[in-house]
This record gives C-alpha cells, sequence and structure tokens, in this order.
C-alpha cells in the first residue's frame, strides 16, 4: 500500500521539461525566518529519483549555508512504506526536533490533467467553406490521420516549507504551487523542479542567492 501524503513528504514524477511556477506565498509571522537544518523527503515509488532530488536540493541548500539532510539517511525504509498513524507521525517530528532539525521540506501532487494538443493544420480564418461537402472532405483527415492529436499530462503540484520548532497552525513557513508538463525524462524533471524550489525560496529570502 502506497503511503498518504501527509506532513513529511515529497513527491516525485519520472521526468519533466519545465516547472512554471502558478502561485507562491509566505507567511508574515516568519518573514525573517532562516532555516538551519532542513530534512528533504522523497517520497516516491522511483528510488532513483527519490535519491536524485534529495541529493540535488541537498547541494543547493548546502551551497546557501543551510544543512540539509536527505531522508533515505534519516528514515527507515518501513516508515514511507508502511501507511503511518497521525500519532507515529508526531511522534517523527519529536525525534526531528531532538536531533536538531528546525524545518522539513514538503510537496505534493495536487492533481494531474490530461489535456489534448491539435497539430494539423490551421484553420483559415479569412475563407470559410460555402458547400459542406468540400468542408467534410478536408477536415475528415482530423480523424483519420494518425498524429492531429496528441495528449500530454500536466501536474499540479504544492511544495511547502513548515517551521518544526512552531508545530502548530503558525508554523507554515511557505508554499508555492507548480505545473510541470508533459513529464518525460528523470534527470530533466528533477534539476527544473529542484530549480524552481530554489528560485522560489531566494524570492522570498528565506535562503540566499548565490
Amino acid at each position: 500500500m502506497k503511503p498518504p501524503i501527509f506532513i513529511l513528504a515529497i513527491i516525485l514524477m519520472t521526468g519533466c521539461y519545465s516547472a512554471k511556477v502558478t502561485d507562491s506565498w509566505v507567511s508574515e509571522t516568519h518573514k525573517n525566518y532562516k532555516p538551519q537544518k532542513v530534512l528533504i523527503i522523497g517520497l516516491t515509488d522511483n528510488i532513483t529519483g527519490r535519491r536524485l532530488f534529495e541529493n540535488q536540493l541537498k547541494t543547493e541548500l548546502q551551497n546557501r549555508g543551510i544543512e540539509a539532510v536527505q531522508s533515505h539517511t534519516v528514515f527507515k525504509p518501513t516508515f514511507t512504506n508502511v501507511k503511518q498513524t497521525e500519532e507515529e507521525i508526531e511522534n517523527e517530528i519529536k525525534k526531528l526536533s531532538n536531533e536538531g532539525f528546525d524545518a522539513v521540506l514538503i510537496s505534493a501532487v495536487k492533481g494531474v490533467d490530461e489535456n489534448v494538443n491539435y497539430s494539423g493544420d490551421n484553420f483559415r480564418v479569412h475563407y470559410y467553406w460555402r458547400r459542406f461537402g468540400p468542408y467534410y472532405y478536408r477536415f475528415q483527415n482530423i480523424y483519420h490521420t494518425e498524429g492531429y492529436y496528441s495528449r500530454y499530462k500536466v501536474y499540479h503540484i504544492e511544495a511547502s516549507l513548515f517551521n518544526l520548532l512552531e508545530n502548530n497552525d503558525k508554523s507554515l513557513v511557505w508554499v508555492a504551487s507548480y505545473d510541470i508538463v508533459d513529464p518525460r525524462e528523470i534527470n530533466l524533471t528533477v534539476s527544473n523542479y529542484v530549480s524552481a524550489i530554489v528560485k522560489s525560496l531566494e524570492k522570498y529570502r528565506i535562503v540566499s542567492e548565490l
């Protein structure tokens, strides 16, 4: 059984060409918040993708003076492989706080849209067919010619940063939504997604720019 996305999760896809920010927000309560030790967790069936993501984001944060740790070096495999109760997760948060972690980066796929792209000839807006026969003859190709329509997926992702030292309703520091279009190649997906996250964190001065 796949574990639910609760508060210690980063979900990755299998690849993408772009990660576009659609919305972002930072808490006024944590306006000057600077994380010191962040736990990065990738919750995905793709073990290669998970480790690639954690390692890349760790490097980016460390380059900005922040201590970052990958989840696969902290959690036992059973924690992500078995469904956890709310009490078990809260106990894990306390353990992380005792080990000096003051922040957790969280991300979740909020939804997936399947879109259709029309790739045939453009309609000529300056001319219209005066007879049904020619009109039907020409545009029937849309249904009979392979390649007129192509389907692609858009993944809607929400990434968040929580302050572990303030484990209450005001612990959310930052949240951003992303659209990842037509995911395919894992290395490009991870690089683009990590870059998008870091740029947003820099924008709100949560992490320093290089």
